[in-house]
Parts: structure tokens; sequence; C-alpha cells
């Protein structure tokens, strides 16, 4: 009989264990993303029957209690392989009382920075606080913090508990992960990728930076949190799929114009530069495709010397090039807006290099002539002169003139006395700006 007891006695434990047991999840889940104030970070959440859009504003189950969410994109499916267990769900849409509740969060974490910052001062501790999070139902606070080293706040703790009356939490994070809290603009002049679209910050060492040839200035490789771009990270495979079908540096090779040692290696663009054996002054610049490699790397003492018949590009006899004669078609016929126009061959450079020459003489001597004389008010410009045969010239006929008011005829006297006057001026003066002077002329 006891056996018997104990074993329904384990029966009826092992139940309870059986229904906490997470049951597999199917292939396709419906899902909704959901992601939070503090980061862009974005989470599945099993929506059940809610239909959830993006922009709304949710209350969702989390590890640390309820939590306001933000949706960014609606119900959708996706694979069970993609989702990280336990699948948590959507509790409700956010109501007024809800976004009540968390405005009034917001406030309190805005006091709760100023207040800590306070205390962090009078306790003289060296710590930089970095930001404050307050749980939705209000049961906790949480303070972010960067140090060199550890901090002991434990009476800094007992101070904000007797201030806030709610359980204080804080927490020492890295220079990373204040980047990703704060956010900013790097070099490059983009938000952060870390605040942007990074999910988990990935290991970057300085090999990264030396095997993709950039420069080892700490300045220039490192981001604004003070460590190395994460964005090395990016082309780092395509960079060793690159290395893997190019010669090192210090290599000897075999190419169409003979044999020589690697200097350069572009690993984008799959060329080397390459000094010749038998003319040091000489480099070309060869692709990895029409290369040989002879020896992979510098030479050791330990490597066998390289035979010097061993030629298998520079050896083969290279094809003669063929000479394409030029064909003396027509050029096409160009078509503008619709009407046919003939072609028209360019005339050569360099009788517009002379025709340009001289004009510019003829220029500067036309404008020392416009200084020195004035040209009567009837005369016409040199070049239509030119062109209209000279003519004999006619008597001129009197013209009959009507009278005019007195006062017209003295103001017109006056303007043509004031004109005569500025002629006289200026005649009397040289290009140099000295007027001319009777004495020495006589």
């Amino acid at each position: 009989m006891t056996d018997e007891i104990i074993t329904a006695q384990e029966a009826e434990n092992t139940q309870p264990v059986q229904e906490v047991q997470e049951k597999p999840l199917p292939e396709q889940v419906t899902v909704v993303d959901i992601h939070f104030r503090s980061n862009n970070k974005v989470y599945f959440f099993d929506p059940g029957k809610l239909t959830v859009r993006a922009g709304d504003h949710v209350i969702i189950d989390t590890a640390r209690g309820q939590e306001f969410g933000y949706c960014a994109a609606g119900n959708h499916v996706v694979s069970s392989k993609e989702i990280v267990p336990p699948l948590r769900k959507v509790l409700r849409i956010a109501t007024e009382r809800d976004e009540r509740i968390n405005e009034e969060n917001e406030q309190k974490e805005k006091k709760a920075m100023e207040v800590c910052q306070q205390k962090i001062i009078a306790h003289g501790l060296e710590m930089q606080l970095v930001s404050a999070e307050c749980a939705f139902d209000g049961s906790k606070i949480i303070f972010f913090f960067t140090a060199d080293g550890r901090v002991d706040f434990r009476e800094l703790v007992k101070n904000l508990a007797s201030v806030f009356r709610t359980r204080i939490e804080l927490r020492q994070i890295g220079v990373r992960d204040k980047a990703k809290m704060v956010g900013g603009l790097g070099i490059c002049g983009r938000p952060f990728c870390c605040k942007e679209f990074l999910d988990d910050f990935q290991p970057v060492s300085i090999k990264m930076a030396k095997t993709q040839n950039l420069s080892l200035n700490p300045t220039k490789i490192s981001g604004t949190c003070g460590r190395l771009m994460c964005c090395l990270k990016y082309e780092q495979e395509a960079y060793e799929d690159l290395i893997k079908t190019s010669p090192k540096n210090e290599s000897f090779v075999d190419t169409v114009d003979g044999r020589g040692t690697v200097i350069d290696v572009n690993l984008l663009r799959q060329s080397v530069r390459v000094r010749m054996e038998d003319e040091p002054d000489k480099v070309g610049c060869y692709k990895n495709c029409d290369i040989c490699v002879l020896r992979n790397g510098k030479a050791k003492k330990t490597d066998p010397p390289i035979p010097k018949d061993l030629a298998p590009i520079s050896s083969k006899p290279r094809p003669a090039k063929k000479f394409v004669e030029l064909s003396d078609e027509p050029l096409p016929e160009v078509t503008i807006k619709g009407k046919d126009m003939p072609p028209v061959k360019p005339e050569p450079v360099w009788e517009d290099e002379h025709t340009e020459e001289k004009a510019e003489p003829a220029k500067a001597s036309g404008r020392r002539n416009r200084r020195r004389r004035k040209k009567p008010a009837g005369a016409k410009p040199a070049a239509e002169q030119t062109q209209q045969p000279q003519q004999p010239q006619q008597p001129k006929q009197p013209k009959t003139q009507q009278p005019k008011p007195q006062q017209s005829k003295e103001g017109g006297e006056k303007a043509e006395g004031s004109k005569r006057s500025g002629n006289r001026n200026r005649r009397r003066r040289r290009p140099g700006g000295k007027p001319k002077t009777e004495g020495k002329a006589e």
C-alpha cells in the first residue's frame, strides 16, 4: 500500500510539471513586432485574438512585469525558427488610463534623474548617470550609470529609497550600451547603428582594420563611444573571401612581361603591382587572373630557390596584335525637333586659336582708341562701315524748326553748355590722369 500511495503522490506531483512545460511551436506563428521607449530593438509577441496595427500602444507581459510598448508591425506570420522562446503575450491595447499612467511615469523619471544626480554629487561618487526607467506599475525605478571601476552605492540606494518610497535598482553598463541608449550621430553623419537596427554587439578587433587596409589611427576607426566602430564587422567576410584569391605582399609571380615581386595588392579591384626581376625600375599593374604565383609571401631561409626557367606565362609566345583600319563611313544624320540636320564636321582647333589670338590684340587696341578719341554721334561701328559700300554724300537740307517757349530754350542752352564743358575737360585729360600744361607745349 505504501508503494502504491507513493507512486500516486509522485504522479500528482508530476502532473503540474507537465502542464508548465512549453508546447512546441507550429511551423508558422502569428506575431506582432513591439519595441520600447529606450531603444528601437523589436521583439516578437503573441497577439492572441487581438488585431493590433502599426502605431498602436499596447500593454505586454515581460520578465519585469507589465510594460507599455509601441507596435512597429501588426499581425503577421513568421517561421518558428525566428522566434526566441518563450513567446509572451500582448495583454491588451492601451486605454486612456494606461496612457495617463505612462505620462506620469515619464514625469517621474525626469524627477528621479535630477534627484539621483544631486545625491551622487553629495556622496562624491565617481559615476555618470545615463538614464532612469520606471516600471509601468510603479513597483521599482531602475537607474543606469557608467563608471571606470566598481562603485559602492549602498548609501545612495538607501537615500533614493527614502525619497521615492519604492524599490531602487542601480545597474552599471558599458560605454557601448550608453551610446545605444542615448543615441547620436557618427562620423559618417548617420545615426548610430546600435541605436537604429543592431540587436546585439558583435566583437570587433584591430585585425579587421588591418585586413581592410584601413588607417590604424584610433581617432579614425573609433566611434563616439571610444571603442572600435561596429561597421568594421560589416565587410569583414567579403574581405576574407577576396584575400583567398589574392597573393600576399612580396610574393614572387610570373606575368606576361616577365617575373617579378608583388609590391602592392588591391583587394577590391583584384589587381597587384609587380616590380620586374630583370628591370627593377619597371613596375606594372596586372589582374589576379593574369598572373601565376610562384611563391606566396615573403621568401624564407628554408625555401628552395625558384628555377630561372620556371615561367609558365612569360615563356609562352604572345599573340600578335591585329591592326584594325578605321572605316571612312559618313556620320549619321542628327534629328532635332523633327528637323533633319546634315552632319557637320568640326573645324580644326588651330584655326580657332589663331582667330582668338588675332582678336585679342584688336580688342585691346580698340579700347585704347576709345579712351583717346571720341567718335561723332552719327558714326557707325567699323564692322558696319566695311560691309556697306560708300555712297556719295548728298547736300543736307536745312530743317525747319518750330518756335519753342523761352524757358525750354534756356534749359537747352544750359544743357548744351554743360556738355561742351564736359567735352573740353575730357579732352584735356591724358590716359595717365594728368592734365596737359600749356607751358610745356610751348
